[in-house]
C-alpha cells in the first residue's frame, strides 16, 4: 500500500521558518522524483520544488528561490521541504508527491500523493 504522509505544518509568523516532511511506504521511494506542492484556500494547487531520485538535481518555482530547499534521504524513504522567511500568503496545505518525470513541474508528473499538511503564516 503506498502511503505519503506529510508533517511539520502548524502557525507561524511571517519571517519565520518551519521544516516539512514527508515520509513514504509502499514503493521504491529512491525510484522516484518526489515533488512538493501547495494549495492556497480558493487557489489551485501550485508547484514548489522537486528532486531528482539521488537528490543531485532540484528545481524550484521562482517565488521560493533562495528561501526554500528540498533534500531527502533515501535511507529513510523521507523528503523534506525547508522553508525559510515565510510569506503570509504562503499560507497553504503543502502536499508532497511522488513521479517518474524528470524535474515534475506539474501535477500530472506524478503519480502518487500525500494527503497534505497544514501551513499558516501569520502576518
Amino acid at each position: 500500500q503506498v502511503q505519503l504522509v506529510e508533517s511539520g505544518g502548524r502557525m507561524v509568523q511571517a519571517g519565520g521558518s518551519l521544516r516539512l516532511s514527508c515520509a513514504a511506504s509502499g514503493f521504491p521511494f529512491s525510484h522516484y522524483v518526489m515533488g512538493w506542492f501547495r494549495q492556497a484556500p480558493g487557489k489551485e494547487r501550485e508547484f514548489v520544488a522537486s528532486i531528482s531520485q539521488s537528490g543531485g538535481q532540484t528545481y524550484y518555482d521562482d517565488s521560493v528561490k533562495g528561501r526554500f530547499t528540498i533534500s531527502r534521504d533515501n535511507a529513510k524513504n523521507t523528503v523534506y521541504l525547508q522553508m525559510n522567511s515565510l510569506e503570509p500568503e504562503e499560507t497553504a496545505v503543502y502536499y508532497c508527491a511522488a513521479g517518474m518525470i524528470y524535474y515534475g513541474l506539474v501535477q500530472t508528473d506524478y503519480k502518487y500523493w500525500g494527503q497534505g499538511t497544514q501551513v499558516i503564516v501569520s502576518s
